[in-house]
């Protein structure tokens, strides 16, 4: 089954990093696959999730929270799993940009998003 991009444009989140959906349909519900551009300097939102969540890091350097953990960095390669409901951010701290592949398993829907930041 072929599964078309229907909107190859990545868009500003208020988690404060740019998305770019590369498989999030209604006939896949099983996941989603997502590409994920942090500028430098920025740190995401503080948020969880209902589903789990894995990171996989592609270029860039960061420095990844997760749950009540310490901060650890993470490079190129780096694959940060996140359970769901774990408490997450990470934060760009280099001087290029940091991209890495969001997989959500369930897929990510609006409604597993929470914030754990005050508006």
């Amino acid at each position: 089954m072929l599964i078309p991009n229907k909107d190859p444009r990545e868009i500003l989140t208020r988690e404060r990093c740019y998305i770019r959906e590369l498989l999030n349909d209604r006939a896949v519900p099983q996941a989603s696959l997502a590409e994920t551009r942090v500028p430098p300097g920025v740190t995401t939102e503080r948020h969880r999730l209902s589903v789990a969540e894995w990171y996989i890091i592609e270029t860039g350097e960061g420095l990844m929270e997760v749950g009540s953990g310490r901060p650890y960095a993470v490079g190129p390669g780096d694959v940060v799993a996140i359970s769901p409901h774990e408490s997450q951010r990470i934060t760009n701290t280099g001087i290029a940009d940091l991209k890495f592949l969001c997989l959500c398993l369930p897929a990510f829907t609006p409604e597993c998003y929470q914030s754990l930041e005050s508006d």
